[in-house]
């Protein structure tokens, strides 16, 4: 089960897609007085970006750095993920990280997927955001600060215009008279983050081609330069 815990103090991973829930995830879990010791994210099989929200490695990389906390790869297929993941946690573990962060609000399939794959190698996972009001969240990450662009949108779902829009209230107004849920729980749409309360620098991105894959159309970004306050 999570944590019932106070994360204070101690060593942790956070599972990072490069997104908003798990940004807001980890900021919270540093408000608490955790000591983040790396990010976790699981690539393409090529390497090249992240399974999940197709960003690139270069990208990742940059968010890393201006976090300041490493960034931890591994590459596998949907097939392969929770192998992957499973292993990569039970290096974590061989490290002396036995807590994980995750950004899962409420759905409770996921909820029960991490829970279960820690119990394997006998991680504690953390949920900070587990069971707020997603419009609640939303508002919260806008006011602190947070910057992020919508990357990716499900088809049949989202016009691909949401893509290459930033999160803001315009933004949750026009995705909620699209008919969607605005946090993308259900993953209507993905974002990749800019900036934030805990970024020393922030990523400047450009973007390139929309493509579609599947049912979901991926805005293509690339690292642009940093600029350092």
């Amino acid at each position: 089960m999570d944590s019932i815990q106070p994360i204070n103090n101690r060593r942790f991973f956070c599972s990072w897609s490069g997104g908003k829930d798990s940004c807001l995830a980890l900021y919270h879990a540093m408000q608490q007085g955790g000591r983040p010791q790396c990010l976790l994210t699981i690539m393409t099989e090529d390497g090249m970006r992240s399974r999940s929200h197709g960003l690139p490695k270069s990208l990742l990389e940059e968010q890393a750095r201006s976090l300041g906390v490493p960034i931890v790869f591994r590459s596998a297929s949907w097939a392969e993920y929770e192998t992957v993941f499973v292993s990569a946690l039970r290096e974590l573990k061989q490290d002396g990280i036995n807590t994980g962060v995750f950004g899962d609000i409420d759905i409770d399939s996921h909820r029960e997927w991490v829970v279960r794959v820690c119990a394997i190698v006998d991680i504690t996972p953390f949920h900070p955001l587990w069971k707020r009001d997603r419009c609640e969240l939303l508002e919260e990450f806008i006011a602190l600060g947070f910057k992020a662009v919508i990357v990716v949108v499900k088809g049949d779902k989202l016009d691909r215009g949401f893509l290459g829009r930033s999160i803001s209230i315009e933004t949750i107004r026009d995705l909620k008279n699209a008919g969607v849920d605005a946090s993308g729980e259900l993953g209507e749409y993905h974002t990749v983050l800019t900036d934030g309360p805990i970024f020393s620098s922030r990523i400047m991105v450009r973007t390139k081609r929309q493509v579609r894959h599947e049912e979901y159309w991926f805005q293509e970004v690339a690292l642009e330069h940093k600029l350092v306050r």
